[in-house]
């Protein structure tokens, strides 16, 4: 493990980014296929959505460790960037490269392109295992989030979250297909699926806020303790057994919605930590999602529009399924 640099002997949020890359997001004026487009501005930091997880945490003034894999020279560039930023890291070195991540925002919206990762080794693999098991003591809550780079096991987050729970720490998943399947077996605490990625897991369509209970109802029935799945601009619906609510802004943000869903992510671990009520956990994660949207890059959540959504998110209540609903 390389380049730990926090002070604090008691972490409250460990953020696992097993893929960080480096996140380069190119600034233009529109965007016209297949000719040669002008870059009016460019910026470049360290990414993945367990660093911008970490990222919005740090901000927020929430102890985080952000831990995971990190390769060659770029990876090097990852930790020295949050470093830097004064969040603490806990990475594990391994021989191929870290990714690079390209965003290209424009008027009209986003594009973003993701490199694979570096190909991880068995033994990098488990080296990476060991050091996170003597991490996780620390932590009161664990978010595992985004993608994993060839060569880690379908079963990554399923096997985190075991260790997780043996230390007592509460889990969030925000993933899907493979990944979230196998993590159900381990009970994590909160699940952040998006629409796509609940189809990706549950092989069924999601066309409507209906689809989307039920969908989340199935992960519930599957191992999930409650499930938030979010559908863009509509939102999302957060379920728990004996509860459902739908949640949205009053108003958009305009900007780039990147990293929204990472800081839902950074949000939900926030309160659990805290101890929050659900409806209090799910409002408060409503707010600071959609501010994330008015930041030009993911991983920051502008002051002054949280304040100002705090007072505008909309949470309902929706009837409970019936028993007789088919989960399968």
């Amino acid at each position: 493990m390389e380049g730990c640099v926090c002070a604090r002997d008691a972490p409250v949020i460990v953020s696992v980014c097993l893929n960080a890359a480096i996140d380069v997001t190119y600034f233009v004026p529109t965007v016209t296929l297949r000719e040669s487009n002008r870059i009016a501005r460019v910026h470049r930091q360290a990414g993945g959505k367990g660093v911008n997880v970490a990222r919005v945490l740090a901000a927020l003034g929430v102890d985080v460790v952000v831990t995971g894999l990190s390769g060659s020279a770029t990876g090097a560039e990852i930790v020295r960037d949050l470093t830097t930023a004064g969040i603490c890291t806990a990475f594990t070195s391994v021989a191929a490269p870290s990714r690079h991540t390209v965003t290209v925002v424009d008027t009209d919206g986003s594009t973003v392109f993701n490199e694979p990762g570096p190909v991880i080794s068995a033994a990098e693999w488990r080296a990476f295992v060991t050091a996170f098991d003597e991490l996780v003591p620390a932590a009161d809550v664990v978010v595992l989030s985004g993608s994993t780079p060839p060569g880690c096991p379908d079963t990554a987050y399923r096997d985190l979250a075991e260790l997780a729970h043996a230390a007592n720490a509460r889990v969030i998943v925000d993933a899907g297909g493979d990944l979230l399947r196998h993590s159900l077996d381990a009970r994590p605490a909160v699940v952040k699926p998006n629409s796509a990625e609940l189809v990706a897991t549950l092989g069924r369509p999601v066309r409507s806020m209906d689809d989307a209970v039920l969908g989340a109802r199935m992960l519930l029935a599957k191992g999930a303790q409650a499930v938030v799945v979010t559908r863009g601009a509509a939102g999302f619906v957060a379920v728990r057994p004996e509860q459902a609510f739908t949640v949205h802004p009053s108003k958009q943000v305009p900007g780039n919605p990147t990293g929204a869903g990472d800081a839902l992510a950074a949000a939900l671990a926030r309160a659990l930590a805290a101890g929050l009520t659900w409806p209090e956990c799910l409002t408060e994660a409503a707010a600071i999602a959609s501010a994330a949207v008015a930041s030009p890059v993911a991983g920051f959540v502008p002051a002054d529009t949280l304040t100002q959504l705090r007072q505008s998110i909309i949470i309902e209540e929706i009837p409970v399924c019936p028993p007789s609903a088919q989960l399968t």
